[in-house]
């Protein structure tokens, strides 16, 4: 699939950040479909589960063998964990701002850089702790307006919804194995919990349902298999900075197309976020040329 001259650490880079660009529009995706939160869930991840038996199929087909779906226990605790992310996320964006969802998402690479430290013995630098401590700064300040606009809950299920993705981003790293469709077949549970929600309020409740068929169909596989498969070459706190991508391109999108603008205090506690990550990637490319050279 990939040039063989491409460094494994490349094929991670530009994996993510494909993912990263593909997730950034799927907020604004499911705002343009206008539709009952549970609804959206539903035809959301029925839509991405589709297309994933039907690409599984194909390459049945094509290759004679199926695809490595789910290896082991690792992929199916893996898959769980994104499958949860998925239903907590709408939670969040149905609860709280655009831009207050990414931002605190945004977390997610300090989660995964501590859950590397204590379970896979991956100290984090000094740097890293400095950026950690400047984020928590960061989404305070962001949760801490939620509380004056009613939108707390939003704000917490935001923040969990970073740590469970970099849980997830965690198990696959030390696990090393193809996760590419875990991801996409994690979206049975969120499916299966917004369907049993809708049935009892008579059906679909969604004005354009294109918009977030094209999402589940197209953009959210694309992303989804993209980002899962990251860890296989990139460590979890790298994989989890390119989110970063929808953090920053999210809130644009939704500001171009719904005129929606984050409060003052959303965008300084979003701007300390950004700067402490942009810091420290740019610290961490840093750091492995000059190793690179002393090698």
């Amino acid at each position: 699939m990939f040039p063989t001259a491409l460094s494994d650490h490349r094929k991670g880079l530009l994996l993510t950040a494909i993912g990263g660009l593909a997730l950034s529009v799927d907020i604004p995706l499911m705002r343009l479909a206008n539709g009952e939160m549970w609804s959206i869930l539903a035809a959301r991840s029925i839509a991405t589960l589709g297309v994933t038996l039907l690409v599984a199929t194909v390459l049945r087909i094509a290759n004679g063998r199926w695809p490595v779906l789910v290896p082991g226990w690792p992929g199916i605790v893996t898959g769980l964990l994104y499958g949860l992310t998925t239903v907590v996320f709408l939670l969040a964006v149905f609860n709280t701002s655009t831009a207050n969802v990414v931002f605190i998402v945004a977390f997610n690479p300090m989660f995964a850089a501590l859950l590397s430290w204590i379970f896979l013995k991956e100290r984090p630098a000094l740097a890293t702790l400095i950026a950690m401590a400047a984020m928590i700064f960061g989404v305070g300040l962001i949760v801490r307006d939620g509380l004056s606009g009613g939108h707390l809950f939003g704000d917490i299920m935001a923040l969990l919804t970073a740590f469970i993705i970099a849980a997830a981003i965690t198990i696959s790293r030390a696990s090393r194995r193809e996760m590419g469709f875990v991801s996409l077949l994690s979206t049975v549970l969120p499916a299966a919990v917004g369907l049993i929600s809708v049935m009892p309020a008579g059906g679909f409740s969604i004005e354009d349902p294109a918009w977030i068929l094209f999402n589940g169909a197209v953009m959210m596989p694309l992303a989804l298999w993209c980002l899962a498969t990251g860890p296989r070459y990139l460590s979890a706190p790298e994989v989890g900075m390119f989110y970063l991508l929808e953090t920053v391109l999210a809130p644009i999108w939704v500001w171009l197309i719904f005129a929606e603008t984050p409060t003052t205090m959303t965008l300084v506690g979003g701007g300390i976020l950004v700067a402490a990550i942009a810091a420290h990637s740019a610290w961490m490319v840093r750091r492995k040329s000059i190793a690179q050279m002393a090698s």
